[in-house]
């Protein structure tokens, strides 16, 4: 039986493998193709599990789909719970093709040794996707990264430097995201300097997960004789590798109030240095409490999406847009599923980034969140400054 062709989706926390996994499961779609999907969070809170399973082509319950969170899916044990969902998907069905996204912190190296001698798939393209702005703004549009994973291997050092320089080193097709962001000649001048670490490599220019998905399946098969040298010489040093090695941990904050508009805003232009890598999630703000809202922030960028409504907010709609009945079947769901005083609303964040900065981080979003005080000041009709766009951008379903 012939084996499964499965792409890699690999690349640093904020590169947009999640929004490119969304475009070509869309393409699939389209085409009626069908596609398997593994989606790893080094968090416990998936967010990207989520946003992908909240879609019309793939989900637990068409056994097409498997989420591994709160690991990091390089490691010992995510490379068993990998192991374990390709058996899963393939007990049941034999799909054109299989994608898997990585999380942030992976580094390819024990997913290409897994995936060599796999009796049921074969790697394909192992895609790595690095976000051009932070390239250029944390790393002088590479040239500092070169220099910097240099001299790590010469100290014999691990840093957050050897994991991009090695996503790099290993993959077969490199995706420069957000180049819509930056001129030209930077991005001509980037492609330069990443080819200087792997000149075998093919570097294309990729916004909004803009790939063809018919590009992606005529990929040749991944060339593991070009990295068995490297296996060799970096297996030992990457097989104890954690996120913990990169100083990268993950927080996860919850809580059901609002953030305050004016506090979340401020926080946000204070507190979020280089430290912070990508912080994700669903929350809400007094003042469009209907809106569930996605929290989308990688390196010094952020973006709000509409997701959906809360149900809870839909209930406060003065426009007849539901019958009586249909009104107290929703308050009935409410009351069963959502007892608390907010309902469905609520706010759930994953924060990753650097030790020396992530706490700081967190225990600031903490502050944001609306006062007992203020829960009541809102509650009697009054309202917030509010600095965010009022235009917020629509996630559509895929």
């Amino acid at each position: 039986m012939a084996r499964v062709p499965l792409t890699i989706l690999n690349g640093f926390l904020g590169a947009g493998k999640t929004t490119l996994l969304k475009s070509l499961l869309k393409q699939a779609h389209q085409q009626q193709l069908s596609m398997c999907v593994i989606v790893n969070d080094m968090s416990e809170l998936d967010v990207d599990g989520v946003l992908i399973a909240n879609t019309d082509i793939v989900g637990a319950e068409k056994h097409n789909f498997v989420t591994i969170s709160a690991d990091s899916i390089s490691s010992s044990s995510g490379i068993q719970k990998l192991d374990s969902a390709l058996c899963q998907l393939l007990s049941r069905q034999r799909p054109a093709h299989i994608l898997l996204e990585t999380s942030g912190s992976s580094h390819p190296l024990p997913l290409v040794k897994y995936l060599r001698d796999h009796p049921q798939v074969v790697l394909k393209g192992l895609l790595t996707l690095v976000d051009a702005v932070m390239l250029r703004d944390d790393f002088d549009g590479g040239e500092r990264l070169l220099d910097s994973w240099q001299e790590n291997l010469r100290q014999g050092r691990r840093g957050t430097e050897n994991l991009l320089a090695e996503q790099v080193l290993f993959c077969s097709h490199l995706l420069l995201t957000k180049n819509d962001r930056l001129p030209f000649h930077q991005i001509t001048e980037m492609a330069k300097c990443l080819h200087t670490i792997n000149p075998y490599v093919s570097v294309k220019a990729v916004a909004w997960g803009n790939l063809q998905l018919a590009e992606m399946l005529a990929m040749p098969d991944y060339a593991f004789h070009r990295v068995a040298t490297l296996i060799d010489e970096l297996e030992a040093e990457v097989e104890t590798v954690t996120g913990q090695t990169y100083n990268i941990e993950s927080r996860v904050l919850k809580d059901d109030r609002p953030f305050h508009p004016q506090r979340l805003w401020d926080t946000y232009h204070q507190f979020l240095g280089a430290g912070i890598h990508r912080s994700k999630g669903f929350f809400w703000l007094p003042g469009r409490d209907d809106l569930a809202l996605l929290w989308n922030q990688a390196a010094g960028s952020i973006s709000l999406e509409f997701v959906s409504y809360w149900k809870a907010g839909v209930l406060t709609h003065d426009e007849p847009l539901l019958t009586q009945q249909e009104r107290e079947t929703l308050r009935q769901q409410l009351r069963r599923q959502w007892p608390g005083r907010f309902g469905d609303r609520r706010c759930r964040l994953t924060v990753i980034g650097q030790l020396s900065e992530l706490d700081r981080f967190v225990e600031a979003l903490k502050r944001c969140f609306l006062t007992e005080g203020e829960i009541r000041h809102w509650a009697e009709g009054g309202t917030f400054v509010d600095p965010w766009p009022r235009r917020v951008a629509r996630r559509g379903n895929v």
